[in-house]
């Protein structure tokens, strides 16, 4: 079986082969002859099983007929990086039809983004947030959309874009052809697909398995003990390209460092980095010059990157999904790849969460040589942030009124004794302690000022200049 069989577009066809594509994926089978006849489409695939060519084929096929410079074809995906991995693969595939595709997402100079849609644009592939600042602001016009493409919806949810992608529905026309993707169908993603979905026709590849195409392998280690570990494994395994996963954005950075100091071509992907930091990160992960790339979740969908032999999960995932997006990124397109997550005592329920998923346990390795009696240190640091200095508690102005002499001496003590300011516990400040007190807190106050007065000094009241820049900034 080859492409040919789906009676493309011969713009299409030809994009097709310039990509190399030859034999069609299970959900490309499915998908592409459904979507080309016109009917809304729920898709049920994990990551890297061809998805975006099972929408983007029959997409750009109805497309390649027709007016030019208008949005007809919306696509919406929950993160940066696989919007910008969809817009690659369809600008790829679209090089012979002259269709225009770009990517709409917050984190980069919105201004760009509206230069390219004055310009006109057949494909917008766009994140929720972003799009609807368009929406908003009148930038850009989605009446003649005859496509909608919900990209990995499942995650949409997880990352609180509905509600987002809701709004965006009330301004789309609603004669449309929908189609939904998602790696797992919990309550509200049916919901939603029951919503937008016309009698749809329901594709369905490996359900949350994992693709068969990866070797799971657990590494049973002390949490103290997993960087040692870590580059124990790379030393002794042979790889191509290594993505490395941690739940922390500062683990991601740390571990990205340390290997960076051991010579290890490596580099991080995290959410503190800026957006053109994130794509350098990835078009050097992508092009070897980083062989090592460490990420937290924000890169579980987003990375299309081929030839990645090992996933290796530094921290357990908190979900058995999570742990399928991860390991999708390697095994794909029929390629053979290896899971390695490394396991402490705490990670056992998350571990027989997993085993079901896959419906067979997974196997624990030791690796030879590799000291695991090392005790942790008395305090692991690793990762530790630096202590903050404590905060000292000021005491209000008005709690230290009407104390007891002996509090007020406590509260001066250390403080170098001034001539004549000794007292006894009764004595009496010399033209009248309020008055006194007021000066010496607020500031110079005329003689015959009231308490209140006194009051507002303390505040900042009759600092020069503070009325006026009140004034100024109501």
């Amino acid at each position: 079986m080859d492409f040919k069989q789906f009676n493309l577009h011969p713009k299409v066809q030809a994009g097709v082969e310039a990509v190399g594509y030859q034999t069609p994926t299970p959900i490309q089978l499915q998908a592409i002859p459904t979507v080309i006849a016109g009917q809304d489409v729920l898709g049920l695939a994990q990551t890297g099983t061809g998805k975006t060519a099972a929408f983007g084929l029959p997409m750009l096929h109805r497309l390649v007929e027709g007016s030019r410079g208008q949005v007809r074809a919306l696509v919406l995906a929950p993160t940066r990086e696989l919007a910008e991995q969809i817009n690659e693969s369809l600008t790829a595939l679209a090089q012979q039809t002259r269709l225009k595709s770009i990517t709409v997402y917050g984190g980069v100079n919105i201004n760009t983004q509206i230069k390219k849609l004055r310009e006109g644009a057949d494909i917008v592939v766009a994140c929720p947030g972003r799009l609807l600042d368009h929406i908003s602001q009148g930038t850009i016009d989605l009446s003649k959309v005859e496509v909608l493409v919900l990209d990995e919806a499942d995650q949409m949810f997880d990352m609180g874009f509905l509600p987002d992608v809701r709004k965006i529905l009330r301004v789309l026309p609603g004669k449309r052809q929908n189609l939904m993707f998602s790696a797992t169908m919990p309550d509200d993603i049916r919901r939603l697909a029951h919503e937008i979905l016309c009698r749809p026709v329901t594709v369905q590849v490996s359900r949350t398995a994992p693709a068969a195409t990866v070797s799971h392998a657990l590494y049973p280690v002390g949490q103290h003990l997993k960087t040692p570990l870590l580059f124990e494994l790379l030393k002794h395994t042979d790889t191509e390209s290594v993505l490395i996963f941690t739940k922390t954005k500062h683990r991601a950075k740390r571990v990205g460092e340390q290997l960076e100091k051991a010579g290890y071509k490596a580099t991080s992907l995290q959410g503190n980095l800026s957006q053109n930091r994130r794509q350098a990160a990835l078009d050097g992960f992508r092009d070897g010059t980083y062989q090592i790339m460490v990420a937290t979740d924000i890169a579980a969908r987003g990375i299309d990157v081929s030839l990645i032999s090992h996933v290796i999960n530094y921290d357990i995932p908190d979900t058995p999904e999570a742990y399928t997006h991860r390991i999708g990124r390697t095994g794909r397109a029929a390629k053979t790849g290896d899971a390695f997550t490394l396991v402490t005592g705490e990670d056992e329920a998350m571990v027989k969460s997993i085993e079901r998923v896959l419906g067979s346990k997974i196997e624990r390795r030791r690796v030879e040589g590799f000291d695991y009696t090392v005790p942790p240190p008395k305090k692991d640091a690793e990762f530790a942030r630096a202590p903050r200095e404590p905060q000292r508690k000021k005491q209000p102005a008005a709690a230290t009124q009407g104390k007891p002499a002996e509090a007020k001496s406590a509260q001066g003590a250390g403080r170098p004794a001034q001539p004549g300011s000794s007292r006894g516990p009764g004595a009496s400040r010399p033209g009248g302690s309020r008055q006194q007190a007021g000066q010496r807190q607020g500031g110079n106050r005329p003689a015959g000022a009231s308490a209140g007065a006194g009051e507002g000094q303390r505040a900042g009241a009759q600092r020069p200049g503070n009325q006026a820049a009140r004034r100024s900034g109501r």
